[in-house]
């Protein structure tokens, strides 16, 4: 019998959650998404018919709102954030308000109302530049930015408030690609994909860079499958989330051989030489969690929603760009007063 019915998810109508809603539907939990849906009033649309969903469009940074949302919710998967370095960096203050101060308050208002776990996306980010072959989770955090330190001091909170009756999880990602009906062009696999498709040239920055990825199906899949392992597997656990790891020049090979051998690859300097190969056999280990897609699956995923016009405009339109579409909002999620 399955322990948890009522789900939360926050940032439920974004790249991850636009995938994951529907699974947790499809597993007949009850899911209600707390989103802003500055990317599209329209994400979760084909799932809208289920009776299991509930959508409220809101910010998480309203303590009103989490305290009428949260009474009678079993469990919390927390995506709400300004999600990479650039955006955050916008506005460092928005971004803190959003990332450390909401969660701060989110855990808080969870625990009061007896929220029985509460599962966190933190990043793999957080590691900082690892010298060593295999970046683990027992690593120190050295984070190089506001944004990867926020997730990190996150972290900390989230297992200084664990109890036994308020089950937390901390998974840091990697970087996540394929099709999502909230689609993301601004990471990498996803960025590569869409040049050669739809500019006929992939630019590489760089190239020697490892980068660790890991398919959005597996992403969700695995946020499902932490709602059914036990309590005593999960507590008070950090695990990453990664599968292949590759440097950028070789994913720009794998766009190019499926995207067309005739699109040239260009390769550009860059100041962003972060490197790392994050290994992901703990959570293969201790959960017996492996991933089942492949980088290519994901560009062939995206190739094939290029084409049949799932994403269109797809070089300008700013919904599919967290930078231009924050630049965009700025001014107006800054005026939110509570």
């Amino acid at each position: 019998m399955r322990k948890f019915k009522n789900i939360l998810v926050t940032g439920g109508a974004g790249y991850i959650g636009a995938v994951l809603v529907p699974k947790l539907l499809d597993k007949g939990y009850r899911a209600k998404v707390v989103d802003l849906y500055i990317y599209g009033e329209d994400v979760l649309r084909e799932a809208r018919g289920n009776p299991n969903l509930m959508e409220v469009k809101g910010d998480i940074r309203g303590r009103k709102l989490l305290e009428k949302e949260i009474p009678g919710i079993d469990a919390i998967i927390h995506l709400a954030c300004i999600s990479n370095d650039p955006s955050y960096e916008l506005d460092p203050e928005l971004g803190k308000s959003i990332n450390y101060d909401a969660f701060i308050q989110l855990v808080d208002v969870a625990k009061k109302n007896k929220v029985k776990r509460f599962i966190y996306a933190s990043s793999s980010s957080v590691y900082g530049v690892k010298d060593t072959p295999d970046v683990t989770e027992d690593l120190p955090l050295e984070p190089l930015t506001d944004y990867s330190r926020y997730k990190a001091e996150c972290e900390k909170v989230l297992l200084e408030e664990a109890t036994n009756d308020f089950i937390v999880t901390i998974i840091r990602p990697a970087t996540v690609c394929g099709y999502s009906p909230r689609m993301r062009l601004d990471l990498t696999v996803n960025i590569l994909t869409n040049h050669a498709i739809n500019k006929g040239e992939i630019t590489v920055f760089g190239g020697e860079q490892i980068r660790p990825n890991i398919h959005i199906e597996d992403m969700t899949d695995l946020y499902v499958y932490l709602l059914e392992l036990p309590d005593e597997k999960i507590h008070k656990k950090i695990y990453n989330a990664g599968y292949e790891n590759y440097k950028v020049k070789e994913i720009a090979e794998m766009v190019q051989s499926i995207a067309g051998n005739h699109i040239p690859i260009k390769t550009v300097p860059t100041n962003d030489n972060r490197s790392y190969h994050v290994s992901s056999e703990k959570i293969k280990e201790e959960l017996g969690f492996f991933p089942k897609h492949t980088i290519e699956e994901a560009i062939k995923d995206l190739k094939n929603a290029f084409e049949q016009n799932k994403i269109p405009n797809p070089m300008d339109e700013i919904r599919y760009y967290n930078i231009k579409t924050m630049k965009a909002l700025r001014s107006e999620m800054t005026q939110n007063r509570f």
